[in-house]
């Protein structure tokens, strides 16, 4: 990997776009693989229309760039492409995901669901937020145990202790000060007041009401610390073929996983991964 790529040339880097066929999930309004150019399925939560509705009063989205091929929600990610027709010549070659593997209710069941729709040699490429720099400063790294739990229980929606998680410990961060080691921790404003976290996290239990939080936590170390453990139990399939540091003055690390079904293999690549 070429650390002095764009964001978007380094997720993209070696795939054959043009003779590629592949799904870009949650891209929103801004898609880093355009499907008037390439074949590529947009793949989010709700249908167009219901997309352009939620993001209606956002002035920052341009609703007219919203499009959706596949709704990924109570099905699979294998039953929503293959009912848009995107499976219709074989598995895909490549997935790809910028700040979504955060959000999902099942860290595992996603990972898996992505599997079943990839080809054996195809790519998935994800951009993660680093807890480091991010509004999830206070939040401690995930662990395996987490994720395992929610794959058992085959969460669909954040439970009420993801929920409690991110509300609780919610602060807003300026990216240069966490950089720079010059945050005043004591005084990091919250985003929710704990009365607000708490209703939150009720409703959640209660009326199984989807909240959109970060589930889920990372930086680079703990995410191969997390996928190893996850490979060695046999729980996943995955090898990691390259991970990016995440570059001074900014908030995201990038990786790229590969299905791999050899778990020698698979252990070796999380713990020497190819680092850029």
């Amino acid at each position: 990997v070429n650390p002095s790529l764009s964001r978007s040339d380094r997720l993209l880097e070696g795939l054959a776009l043009d003779r590629f066929r592949g799904a870009e999930i949650g891209p929103l309004h801004r898609p880093l693989v355009p499907r008037d150019r390439y074949r590529v399925y947009y793949v989010d939560h709700c249908d167009t229309e219901a997309l352009k509705t939620r993001w209606a009063s956002d002035t920052t989205v341009d609703i007219s760039a919203l499009h959706v091929d596949a709704v990924w929600g109570q099905g699979t990610l294998l039953e929503a492409l293959g009912a848009a027709g995107a499976l219709d010549s074989g598995p895909l070659d490549y997935v790809i995901a910028s700040h979504v593997i955060e959000h999902v209710p099942d860290f595992i069941g996603w990972m898996k669901e992505v599997l079943e729709v990839l080809g054996p040699r195809g790519a998935l490429r994800l951009a993660v937020p680093d807890r480091r720099y991010t509004f999830d400063l206070l939040r401690r790294e995930t662990v395996a145990a987490e994720v395992l739990s929610a794959w058992i229980r085959r969460r669909r929606v954040p439970d009420a202790s993801r929920v409690l998680d991110f509300a609780l410990n919610m602060v807003h961060v300026d990216v240069g000060q966490a950089w720079e080691g010059t945050l005043q921790m004591d005084a990091l404003q919250r985003a929710f007041t704990d009365p607000q976290a708490l209703a939150l996290a009720e409703d959640a239990e209660r009326h199984g009401t989807y909240h959109d939080v970060h589930c889920w936590v990372f930086t680079p170390g703990s995410f191969l610390g997390l996928m190893e453990r996850l490979v060695a139990l046999g729980v996943l399939d995955l090898a990691c073929e390259w991970i990016t540091p995440t570059a001074r003055w900014q908030f995201e690390f990038m990786v790229s996983l590969r299905p791999e079904r050899h778990r020698p293999l698979a252990l070796a690549s999380w713990r020497d991964p190819r680092i850029a």
